[in-house]
């Protein structure tokens, strides 16, 4: 684990100095504890016991002004701790940040969103933002349960000697605190992350759970994980709760034993009332540090495994990722072909089983089938969404694992079902495409994808908010907005998923449209469940569970009365 403490060196290391002047802040914060307590020796032998007196009232300037001195370099080493904090939460917050925009698509398909935001935000906030801050209270303890020890033996180093020994074995339990809790924290947080996934799908699934009458389940299942989350944390109470009321336990026994031995002492004459004061208050007051030096040792653990999670999160190696010299795909010159390509999202699972077929530079194909065939498979292969399992895809004769993956996905746009709408303007949506676009350019691109009559009857044309994943737009806006986004980026490869699908004939009749303008030069491939979206297309690959069935041109496939295109196109036809 030291090792991979390491890695945050780099993040931590321009810090290093005011972390340093934080914790030297705390010293002399937690030392003037000690100070204050030396005041009550002379206090109670010279003006208590010998009413020797000149002024009242020095004692207690010297107390307010110890205590002053105190609460400015407490405020100090705070102020400064948490600037630090801040600073490193935020650098490593978006070092993750690019971390998880790189992680490949698999990755998302078995993560929660609530487990992404505890892994990739919360954790990091955890472990830094807290661990600081527990070191800055654990270090001014630190000192202070020093100083007041000092003082304890300044006064009577017989009683002192009990004193340390039972505060040691009082903090024996302390250092188990981590072992114990280990992994019960873990379980704890992904219980959490569950927690925090249920309000996220209320958010996003509200009206499917209005409308299904869903609102017992999505009670029942929050329910659920907070039992859990609840037992988890009554586990961890369980385990680590004892030792504060031990602590307490000890340090009364201590007292009790010192209080004992000391009225001995001072009836020997071996010290005076004013060294017992002083000794029991500092005894007194260092029960405090102690105490929370236990609390923060279990804080500090907590946080020290958040470290240990966002470190796990740092180490990760992306599994789609460019080889060690990756060629820059610069042009688009001559096509696309799969040679015996196999894929499998689970292992000896095959979705798709060695398909070969190829795609001619500015040839338009369409993939058919029954849904869960492999289409939507096949077209998330080419942008490397995924890895193929087995055989190979070239684009332009070289394997498109030798491209540079942003180099090669420049050269492709893909139009899918449900365009993912970004909160904000459409503006905004179609300059992050082409953030040199003029207004010029996203009007010419709004009126080949037919959406520009409907921008310019808005009071804000081009700036008018669409909110949050493009809620306050219908759903051919989206469409329509998402064929702008690929006029705009103007890829030599278009590839569209079911874009018609799940629209009102006229919004269809606008998408075709505008699919019929962005396809013109185009090598496109279309996956399509309406036949009537294929008219114009090259050829037609028909899949069947993984495997190509037919292929060929729709005139051609039709001649076959019995193959599944036609089928398929007799049933959508209400023919035969």
């Amino acid at each position: 684990m030291r090792e991979k403490f390491k890695q945050l060196i780099p993040y931590i290391k321009p810090y290093l100095p005011l972390t340093l002047l934080s914790i030297l802040l705390t010293l002399p914060a937690g030392a003037l504890d000690a100070v204050i307590v030396m005041t009550l020796k002379p206090y109670m032998d010279v003006i208590m016991l010998n009413k020797s007196i000149h002024s009242p009232w020095t004692i207690s300037f010297f107390i307010l002004v110890f205590t002053s001195i105190q609460g400015i370099l407490n405020f100090s080493a705070t102020y400064i701790n948490s600037y630090v904090a801040g600073q490193i939460t935020n650098e490593i917050k978006i070092i993750l940040f690019e971390n998880l925009l790189n992680r490949e698509t698999s990755f998302f398909d078995k993560t929660t969103s609530g487990f992404i935001q505890k892994a990739f935000n919360n954790d990091v906030s955890k472990a830094f933002g807290s661990l600081l801050g527990y070191l800055k209270s654990y270090a001014l303890r630190i000192f202070s349960a020093v100083s007041l020890i000092i003082v304890l033996i300044y006064n009577c180093w017989q009683l002192a000697i009990i004193a340390v020994f039972i505060l040691v074995f009082a903090l024996i339990p302390v250092t188990q605190v981590k072992n114990l809790i280990k992994n019960i924290v873990n379980d704890y947080e992904n219980e959490n992350a569950k927690v925090i996934a249920d309000y996220n799908e209320t958010f996003s699934g509200n009206k499917i759970i209005s409308a299904f009458n869903l609102k017992n389940f999505q009670i029942n299942k929050l329910k659920k994980h907070l039992k859990k989350a609840f037992q988890l944390d009554m586990k961890i109470i369980l385990r680590t709760g004892w030792t504060t009321p031990l602590m307490r336990l000890v340090a009364a026994i201590g007292i009790g034993l010192i209080i004992g031995i000391g009225s001995t002492l001072i009836n020997n004459n071996t010290i005076t009332s004013g060294n017992f004061v002083a000794f029991v208050t500092a005894l007194i007051l260092l029960f405090n540090p102690i105490k929370g030096i236990g609390n923060d040792s279990k804080n500090l653990q907590t946080s020290i495994l958040a470290i240990e999670r966002v470190i796990n999160e740092l180490e990760y190696i992306p599994k789609i990722k460019n080889n060690a010299s990756p060629i820059f795909m610069k042009h688009f010159n001559s096509g696309i072909e799969f040679k015996n390509v196999s894929f499998e999202y689970r292992k000896n699972k095959k979705v798709l089983h060695e398909l070969s077929f190829q795609i001619n530079k500015g040839e338009k194909i369409a993939l058919v089938g029954h849904s869960g065939g492999g289409k939507s498979t096949i077209i998330n292969l080419i942008p490397r969404f995924y890895d193929v399992t087995s055989g190979e895809i070239l684009i332009d004769g070289i394997n498109i694992k030798n491209y540079d993956i942003n180099s090669l996905r420049n050269n492709i746009s893909i139009v899918l079902q449900d365009n993912f709408i970004f909160t904000g303007t459409i503006r905004e949506n179609l300059k992050i495409i082409k953030p040199g676009a003029t207004d010029e350019d996203l009007f010419s691109v709004l009126q080949s994808s037919y959406l520009y009559d409907f921008v310019m009857s808005t009071e804000k044309g081009l700036d008018t908010q669409v909110g949050e994943r493009g809620l306050l737009l219908s759903g051919g806006q989206k469409q329509r907005l998402g064929i702008a986004r690929a006029f705009l980026k103007n890829s030599p490869i278009i590839i569209f998923d079911e874009a018609t699908s799940a629209l009102d004939n006229e919004s269809e009749f606008y998408i075709k449209k505008a699919i019929e303008n962005l396809m013109k030069d185009k090598t496109v491939i279309i996956i399509a469940h309406r036949f009537s979206t294929i008219n114009n297309v090259d050829k037609i690959i028909v899949i069947d569970e993984g495997k190509i069935i037919e292929q060929g041109s729709q005139t051609q496939l039709l001649q076959n009365k019995n193959g599944k295109f036609k089928k398929l196109y007799d049933l959508q036809t209400n023919i035969g």
